[in-house]
């Protein structure tokens, strides 16, 4: 997330790209929700606690939208300018919001209540993993999940619509070559960004196989596991010593509600056939092997609590794929094999088909800020030279598996200004947004005046991007 609502030298920023903006407003609104009650119940009697500063179509909004965002934006030190700015930055913000919204209902747009419920599930989730638990969740906002999930649902069902909106006006907007150029010419020549040193790194990745024995040895374990539940054991207890999730071990097992579609599909197939207590036999995932207990089932939502036990590889075959690529080492450094071949003929990476490459999860780029890497990669890369590759290192695979791999440092870019020949994909991403931004500018500023728009006295000096009020020109 980002820590400005600024825009920058003509760089889009966060809060012009209307998806990610969109991300901000719920996250800020999410707890803005949960504080209003409390600030608000805060005031002294006989004083004015909230009111209407402005409303678009049939939406308010009220003060303690804004103080509430304001006050989570002090709290995370995000404030630029005077405090009435940035309010007037927030409102602007929660206008963008309503004015789609207002459309959506113009155009007849709808979301689905399944979808909408999905999404909230989601969300809460994220923040559940933030907190740590669901009990945490609910201690720090003094309310229980249900009584969330009653106050932002609102929230999540008018971002979608927002997006709907916002795909119909952006959805089809690409850039040319020319469009490309002319964006990246316009620039002035003293705000055109620095890019910091960045790498380009592949790698080589044998990931040995679990034995069959120890297959067997885990499926074993959770059986004896399940036995002593059913025999009166506490399935919680027993998740909190064995259970290798480490997400939720700590909670007994308990992975709170979630919905179809969000777990694993082996996992939830035999979820949802359970009834309150039961508990199921051993279930495989990409994760390793579980057992699953149901705590509580509402609609199409469940709360299970489960036991997962990893199956690990055996040290001998560890041995066997490091030993494999100190061969392969081997034959790059004597140029009997180059590495694109290498890459083809001895990786089991998913990136083996795109030359090894490891990709940027942040961009989806094959470069790397440094502060991007991973500790161990930027640890081993630093040593190397460009076109030079390291010895046999382990590490864990997103399926969190044991294997080794060989990273090789294919280039080392050093810090400069972005330019067209170096940064043509970056560059072409800012145009698009830049020209993305136009047409949502545009739209606002003709839908605005369309719309029944309100904004109390003490904001209409506030210098707004868009045209909000007839008559009024947009500073």
């Amino acid at each position: 997330m980002t820590k400005t609502l600024k825009r920058q030298n003509n760089i889009p920023v966060f809060r012009y790209s209307f998806q990610g903006f969109l991300v901000l407003v719920f996250t800020l609104a999410f707890h803005s929700a949960m504080f209003a009650q409390d600030s608000l119940q805060a005031e002294p009697a006989g004083k004015v606690i909230d009111q209407v500063v402005s409303v678009v179509g049939k939406t308010p909004i009220l003060q303690s939208d804004v103080e509430n965002q304001y006050l989570n934006y002090r709290m995370q030190g995000s404030i630029e300018g005077t405090e009435q700015d940035m309010k007037c930055e927030i409102l602007e913000s929660l206008l963008y919001q309503k004015l789609m919204v207002a459309q959506a209902e113009v155009d007849s747009i709808q979301v689905d209540k399944a979808q909408v419920d999905a999404e909230l599930e989601r969300r809460l989730s994220g923040f559940i993993n933030q907190f740590g638990s669901q009990e945490k969740l609910e201690k720090y906002y003094g309310k229980s999940l249900t009584e969330i999930k009653s106050e932002i649902h609102d929230m999540v069902k008018d971002q979608m619509l927002a997006q709907q909106v916002q795909q119909k006006i952006i959805g089809d907007i690409t850039v040319t070559p020319s469009e490309i150029t002319a964006y990246y010419n316009s620039l002035p020549r003293d705000s055109v960004p620095m890019i910091k040193t960045e790498y380009i790194i592949r790698q080589i990745v044998r990931k040995p196989p679990v034995n069959l024995e120890e297959k067997l040895r885990v499926k074993k374990e959770l059986l004896e596991l399940r036995k002593r539940i059913l025999n009166g054991e506490s399935f919680s207890t027993l998740a909190i010593l064995y259970s290798e999730d480490p997400g939720s071990a700590k909670n007994g097992g308990e992975l709170g509600f979630y919905g179809r579609g969000q777990l694993y599909p082996a996992f939830e197939a035999a979820a949802y056939k359970l009834k309150p207590g039961e508990i199921s036999g051993v279930v495989k995932t990409k994760a390793g092997y579980h057992i699953i207990q149901m705590i509580a089932r509402k609609g199409d939502y469940i709360n299970v609590r489960h036991i997962l036990l990893v199956p690990k590889v055996s040290i001998q075959d560890l041995q066997k794929a490091r030993m494999k690529l100190d061969s392969v080492v081997k034959e790059i450094r004597s140029d009997s094999i180059t590495f694109d071949k290498a890459v083809e003929k001895y990786s089991q990476g998913k990136n083996r088909n795109n030359g090894g490459y490891l990709l940027n999860p942040n961009s989806g780029s094959i470069e790397f800020e440094g502060e991007q890497l991973d500790p161990q990669v930027s640890f081993i890369v630093n040593k190397l030279k460009p076109g030079k590759i390291s010895n046999p290192v382990p590490f864990k695979t997103d399926e969190g598996k044991d294997a080794y791999r060989l990273l090789y440092l294919e280039k080392r870019i050093p810090p400069h200004k972005a330019n067209l020949k170096q940064d043509y994909p970056r560059i072409e991403q800012w145009a698009l947004q830049a020209k993305q931004r136009k047409a949502i500018d545009t739209w606002i500023n003709a839908h605005a005046l369309e719309t029944f728009v309100r904004i109390n006295p003490e904001y209409q000096q506030c210098h707004f991007r868009h045209t909000w009020l007839s008559g009024k020109k947009k500073k």
